[in-house]
């Protein structure tokens, strides 16, 4: 097993219902990866995160994300040292927030 599955095998089931992990590469989808572990995962999954990419990079593919929920910019926000501002998903927050906005 290669690096790179190893990380994806490791990372909780429920993270990827909507795809197969086995065809995950931790190269080409490093986006989805980082996007799905910061919104859903557990602690255990930003640990392996944060060794497997670093810092700086989960924090540079945070910035592009269009949308990520507000809990999830303020941790990588924080942690990171980059100011919300940054973030292209808060720069193009919607006006009108949904009806049913928990």
């Amino acid at each position: 097993m290669n690096n790179n599955s190893e990380i994806i095998s490791k990372l909780s089931p429920h993270l990827f219902w909507d795809v197969k992990p086995e065809q995950l590469d931790a190269g080409e989808n490093k986006s989805y990866i980082i996007k799905r572990v910061l919104e859903y995962g557990l602690w255990q999954d930003w640990l392996l995160l944060k060794n497997f990419y670093g810092l700086k990079t989960i924090s540079d593919q945070s910035q592009r994300f269009r949308e990520l929920d507000p809990k999830s910019l303020a941790f990588i926000a924080h942690l990171s040292g980059v100011p919300k501002e940054k973030f292209r998903c808060y720069i193009t927050k919607q006006s009108s927030q949904k009806h049913w906005n928990f």
